[in-house]
């Protein structure tokens, strides 16, 4: 996976520097003119994306995406209003963009001959191909020659681009490979790859983005074997538009946002999404360093104290110290739009007794909300941990999935746990009772099995 920036010609360059191309809010944005026309970039940009583990998505309430980042520092920078829409499909974006409910697609379009009189490509250019996932083993041992494949399984999602490249793959090389095909509709590429880790499966195919992706959560894998050639994605205006791309590729293409895309590329693409901290091991009598605190405050709010001393081994380790890559912070990873809620800084959510009290008061409101929704208080407590993970909304549209396809809506075990998996796959997570789209549904998962894990440890040393 390569996510580079879309080069000038140097005449635009020129000719941005003359004209302060992309400067403020109400000055001239592009150095393109005809007609003595003179574009302005308007005051509100109007955006389409799709959700997505790379472009957007909603994690414990705030938005997030490498593309909504990156798209956010633009608007933040030239001091335009952000109206972001949500597409359910690409086609469906690029017939907004056609019909100009929206002047640009922030979303990996493909550079292709079917897309070229439909789109022009802009900003932040991404360059994938499909590769081999496999678990990271001595590099004799590692397949680096498709050749190597055959006599191999291999595991695919049934119906995708991977199965078809594979099956390509196969008739190339003579036959030999042992593909398997698996059923969408209940695994996807992410379980694939998890599975590839677990030793569950022994290889498995995605486009080098997603391996990236999930590589930070699996760092016992490789990815480094390419399957396919390389195809470029970027953003994309309407034809009529490309001043607009162009400004916003002028705006890219200075030290500062270059700066600034690679830190956004560092976050989602590179930094381990494993929880942060050194670890603890309980003993006879000691459940965490923390024990008093966590006694003192649990008990002004309610709140089983083991159960909240679980959350921080889970969330932390323990370590006071720990931000995670999405900028969580502290012994009870804080999110800092969290903290502004509860009338706490980024910073003071770092102080121990801050981050405890903060976190009981999440708890207690998540509780609260959930209430009508799970009545008996101990299983509610299982959807409270589920929803301080992942956020409240993920965690309801759960439930709705939960309710329409047959599990139990208030019971978390084998039911709504199974729906938080689906929220994963677009089958799912663009169901019409979804309103908040994709989540790393695994992640929330292993999450409340961890806590109450180490609950039930607890409750044995403690």
């Amino acid at each position: 996976m390569k996510r580079s920036l879309t080069l000038l010609p140097a005449l635009l360059l020129v000719l941005a520097m003359l004209s302060g191309t992309m400067s403020c809010r109400h000055s001239a944005s592009s150095a393109t003119r005809g007609d003595s026309e003179v574009h302005k970039v308007p005051d509100t940009l109007r955006v389409v994306t799709l959700y997505s583990p790379a472009s957007y998505f909603i994690y414990r309430g705030q938005e997030m995406g490498y593309d909504y980042e990156l798209l956010t520092a633009l608007a933040v920078d030239r001091g335009l209003t952000l109206k972001v829409n949500i597409a359910p499909s690409l086609s469906r974006a690029i017939e907004m963009l056609d019909s100009g409910i929206v002047d640009l697609i922030a979303y990996e379009v493909p550079v292709t001959a079917e897309y070229k009189e439909k789109v022009v490509a802009c900003g932040p250019e991404n360059i994938t191909t499909q590769v081999l996932v496999q678990p990271r083993r001595g590099e004799e041992e590692l397949i680096t020659d498709v050749t190597d494949l055959v006599g191999k399984d291999v595991y695919v999602e049934a119906g995708s681009k991977y199965e078809a490249r594979m099956e390509n793959l196969n008739q190339e090389l003579g036959g030999g490979i042992r593909i398997h095909p698996v059923d969408r509709d209940t695994m996807i590429t992410e379980d694939l790859i998890a599975m590839v880790s677990e030793g569950k499966i022994p290889l498995t195919v995605v486009d080098s983005d997603i391996a990236h992706i999930n590589k930070t959560y699996y760092n016992d894998l490789d990815i480094t074997m390419p399957l396919s050639f390389e195809q470029r994605s970027g953003w994309a205006v309407a034809p009529d538009k490309k001043w607009l791309g162009d400004s916003i590729n002028a705006w890219l293409n200075t030290d500062v946002n270059r700066g600034e895309q690679a830190r956004l590329l560092k976050r989602y693409f590179e930094l381990s999404k494993n929880e942060p901290g050194n670890g603890f091991v309980s003993t006879a009598g000691r459940v965490s360093p923390f024990d008093n605190l966590f006694q003192q405050y649990a008990e002004k709010y309610g709140w089983d104290w083991k159960l909240l001393a679980s959350q921080a081994y889970v969330e932390s380790k323990f370590d006071s110290t720990a931000v995670s890559w999405a900028g969580a912070r502290g012994l009870m990873q804080i999110m800092p739009r969290t903290a502004k809620g509860y009338g706490q800084t980024a910073k003071s959510v770092m102080k121990n007794d801050i981050a405890v009290e903060t976190s009981l008061k999440l708890l207690r409101d998540l509780d609260k909300q959930l209430k009508s929704k799970v009545p008996d208080e101990q299983e509610r407590k299982k959807f409270v941990i589920a929803s301080y993970n992942s956020g409240l909304a993920h965690v309801l549209d759960a439930i709705a999935l939960a309710n329409k396809y047959g599990l139990n809506p208030q019971k978390w075990d084998d039911n709504v746990a199974k729906a938080i998996l689906w929220k994963s796959n677009p089958r799912y997570y663009k169901d019409p009772v979804v309103k908040y789209g994709y989540s790393r549904g695994r992640e929330t998962f292993d999450y409340v099995n961890r806590v109450y894990s180490y609950y039930a440890k607890s409750k044995i040393h403690g």
